[in-house]
C-alpha cells in the first residue's frame, strides 16, 4: 500500500497538527478500509494526561462500517501509521476505541526552533475577505452598563480575532440616538435643569442626561399615581399623563424638523458623544464606521417598496405593510406602521444594503442581546427574500444576559450597573489585592497606576469572555480577580513570571537538540501547538471564550512545568536553552492570545 506521508513530516510547519492527523488518518483508513464510505468518522483529540500519548483516535465511529470490534480497527491502523510515517509516529497504544499516537520528539523540537521567537505565530495570512462586526449599539439617554460592557467586549474581540485569520474588518457601531426615550431626557432637561450644564454639574455628559432620564420617569410615575387617585384607570393615567404628552409631542416636533428643538437635540446628544468617548477609550473599545438611527431611519423604505411591487411584502387595509413568514416557521412581521413611518426591521433592511454597498463585506456579524434572536432570524430571512446582496452573510453574535451576584452595584438609575463605576470599582480592587500581596515595593507611583489598570480592567474582560457568549452568566467583581484562580490576573502573572526568568538569561543561538524530551516539556510544546488551530476555532464558532480557556489552561501548564523544572539550573545546558526557548514561545502566544481579548500583560507584577 502507498504511504500517505511525504519524505519530510515537518513540512506543515504552521498548520496545526490535529488537521494534519485528520488527513493522514483519512488516507490511512482509505488505503486499509476500502469499503468505509466515510474515512472521517473519527475524532481527534489531545491524550488525556494520565494515558501515554499525545493525539488520540476515537474509533468508534468506523465500528458499524467496518462490523469490527474498536480494538482489531486500533491495532491494524496503529501498526499502520507507526510503520508507514517515516519516524512521525513513533508509538501507538490502545485503550478500548481510543487509538493514543505518541509523535516524535523531533517534531516539536523543530516546531520550537522555527516559532519561539515568533511574534505573529497563529496568524493567518489574507484571505481577501471583508466582514463587518457591529457591536455597542447605545442609546443616547443613558450611560453604557454592564450589558454593554460585556457587548463590547464580546464584538472588538471577535473582531480581532477575525483579523488574525487574515479577514478585513471594519468595526461599526449603531447609535440610538433619537426616539421617544430620548425626548424625555430632553423634557426632563428643560422643566428642571435650570440652564444646567456637564460642566456646571461637573458630571461626565452621559450620566448627566442618564439622570435627567431618571427624572422624568420619576416625575412622570408621580403624575400617572395622581391621575389613579382622582379615578382614572392606570393604562388611561399612562396616556394622559402631561408630562408624556409633551414628549410625545416633542417627537413629533423633531421629526417635523422644529428648529429649537433639533438644536436641543443636537446638544444633549453632544454631552452624552463625549461621555461615551470617555468611557470607549477606557475600555479599549472603537470603531471604524459609527451610524445613528437619526440618519438610517428612514433607509429601507425604498427597499419596501420594492418588495411590495415583487410581492413580497403586503398592505393591510389600515395602510402598514407587512410580510407573512408563516410558512416560513415564524408569523407576521410590520415593516411599515399605516402612517408610512419605519420600524426598526425597516431601518435594518436598508442599513444592510448600505453596508454592503459602502464595504462589499461578505459577512455582516451584529453583536446583540438573546433577547432580540428573533429579530436578526425575521431580518436574515426577509434579507434572502428580497435578494439583498450578501443577505446569506447576516449572523447574529447572540449573547445571554450578565449580572452581580446582588443582582445590581452602584448604579445611576437604581436597575443596572453603570460601566464606569464599575471599571472605577474593578481597579480599586485590583489596587487592593496588589497591596495586600506586597511585591511592588520597587514600583513608582506611575508604575502602579498602570499596573492597578492593567489588572482591573483585564480582570474584568476575561471574567466576561471566558463565558461561552450564548451563555448567560453572573459577575463576580471579586472572584475575578483572584490570583489563583480562572481569571485574567492568574494569566497576567504568569506572564509577568515568565518575563522576570527571561530578564535574566534569554537563549542563546543555534542549539540543537537531540536529548528525549520530558512529559512536561512535551505537554507545554502540544498546547502551543496548537494555537492556530484555537484562533481559527474561536473565528468559525464567533466564540472568544475558545481563546480565554485555551490561554488560562496554557498558563496553567506553563506553571506546573516551573514547579517541576528548573530553566536557570538545569541538568544540562541543551535543557536549558530548550526551556529557555519554550519561555519565549509561552509568553509570545499568552501575550498574542490576550491580545485578542483586549487585554494587556504587564512585563512585572
Amino acid at each position: 500500500m502507498r504511504s500517505m506521508f511525504r519524505a519530510s513530516p515537518y513540512i506543515f510547519a504552521l498548520m496545526a497538527i490535529t488537521q494534519q492527523l485528520q488527513t493522514i488518518v483519512s488516507n490511512a483508513i482509505n488505503n486499509l478500509f476500502p469499503q468505509v464510505t466515510d474515512p472521517g468518522a473519527f475524532q481527534v483529540n489531545q491524550t488525556k494526561p494520565e494515558f501515554e500519548g499525545d493525539y488520540t483516535i476515537v474509533l468508534f465511529g468506523l465500528v458499524k462500517a467496518l462490523k469490527s470490534s474498536p480494538e482489531a480497527i486500533g491495532n491494524t491502523l496503529g501498526e499502520y501509521l507507526v510503520k508507514e510515517s517515516n519516524g512521525f509516529f513513533t508509538s501507538y497504544n490502545l485503550i478500548k476505541g481510543f487509538l493514543n499516537l505518541v509523535v516524535a520528539d523531533n517534531y516539536w523540537t523543530e516546531l520550537l526552533e522555527e516559532h519561539y521567537n515568533n511574534e505573529s505565530f497563529g496568524k493567518a495570512a489574507p484571505t481577501g475577505q471583508k466582514v463587518m462586526v457591529e457591536y455597542s449599539s447605545p442609546n443616547t439617554n443613558k450611560p453604557l452598563h454592564l450589558g454593554h460592557l460585556r457587548n463590547n467586549f464580546l464584538g472588538w474581540s471577535i473582531a480581532e480575532i477575525l483579523k488574525a485569520n487574515g479577514y478585513e474588518v471594519i468595526k461599526s457601531c449603531i447609535v440610538n440616538d433619537r426616539g421617544i426615550h430620548i425626548c424625555k431626557s430632553m423634557i426632563a432637561w428643560q422643566r428642571f435643569s435650570d440652564g444646567e450644564t456637564p460642566a456646571l454639574a461637573q458630571m461626565k455628559g452621559d450620566h448627566f442626561v442618564g439622570d435627567y432620564y431618571v427624572k422624568f420617569n420619576d416625575v412622570y410615575k408621580a403624575e400617572v399615581e395622581s391621575l389613579v387617585a382622582t379615578g382614572m384607570t392606570k393604562e388611561m393615567a399612562e396616556k394622559e399623563a402631561p408630562l408624556m404628552k409633551e414628549a410625545q409631542q416633542m417627537l413629533v416636533d423633531w421629526e417635523a424638523g422644529k428648529p429649537e428643538v433639533t438644536d436641543l437635540w443636537k446638544m444633549m446628544n453632544g454631552w452624552v458623544y463625549e461621555g461615551f468617548d470617555q468611557t470607549y477609550k477606557r475600555i479599549g473599545s472603537d470603531f471604524d464606521i459609527v451610524y445613528y438611527e437619526s440618519e438610517t431611519y428612514l433607509l429601507g423604505k425604498k427597499i419596501v417598496q420594492e418588495g411590495l411591487e415583487k410581492g413580497i411584502f403586503y398592505r393591510k387595509e389600515d395602510g402598514s405593510v407587512w410580510i407573512d413568514l408563516v410558512a416560513d416557521g415564524l408569523d407576521e412581521k410590520l415593516v411599515q406602521r399605516r402612517d408610512g413611518t419605519s420600524v426598526y426591521m425597516t431601518q435594518d433592511i436598508g442599513l444592510a444594503e448600505q453596508k454592503y454597498e459602502e464595504y462589499q463585506i461578505s459577512q455582516s456579524i451584529y453583536v446583540v442581546g438573546d433577547e432580540q434572536n428573533y429579530h436578526f432570524k425575521v431580518l436574515k430571512l426577509i434579507a434572502q427574500k428580497l435578494g439583498l446582496p450578501n443577505a446569506d452573510g447576516i449572523f447574529h453574535l447572540s449573547y445571554g444576559m450578565v449580572e452581580l451576584p446582588t443582582g445590581k452595584m452602584k448604579s445611576r438609575e437604581g436597575t443596572v450597573v453603570d460601566a464606569d463605576d464599575l471599571v472605577a470599582e474593578m481597579v480599586k480592587i485590583a489596587e487592593e489585592h496588589t497591596l495586600e500581596l506586597g511585591k511592588v515595593k520597587d514600583f513608582n507611583e506611575d508604575e502602579l497606576s498602570e499596573l492597578y489598570d492593567t489588572i482591573g480592567l483585564g480582570a474584568l474582560k476575561f471574567y466576561l469572555l471566558r463565558v461561552d457568549p450564548k451563555k448567560k452568566m453572573i459577575f463576580n467583581p471579586e472572584e475575578s480577580i483572584d490570583i489563583h484562580g480562572y481569571t485574567g490576573p492568574f494569566i497576567q502573572y504568569t506572564h509577568a513570571r515568565i518575563k522576570s526568568i527571561l530578564r535574566k538569561e534569554m537563549p542563546e543561538d543555534d542549539q540543537s537538540f537531540t536529548s528525549p524530551l520530558l512529559p512536561l516539556e512535551k505537554s507545554l510544546l502540544v498546547s502551543l501547538e496548537q494555537f492556530p488551530t484555537v484562533i481559527e476555532q474561536a473565528a468559525l464558532e464567533h466564540n472568544p471564550s475558545a481563546v480565554a480557556n485555551y490561554i488560562y489552561h496554557l498558563a496553567k501548564t506553563f506553571n506546573s512545568f516551573y514547579t517541576e523544572l528548573s530553566v536557570s539550573r538545569a541538568e544540562t545546558e541543551e535543557k536549558k536553552q530548550l526551556r529557555l526557548r519554550i519561555s519565549v514561545m509561552t509568553a509570545n502566544v499568552i501575550a498574542q492570545g490576550m491580545a485578542l481579548l483586549g487585554i494587556r500583560v504587564p512585563e512585572k507584577m
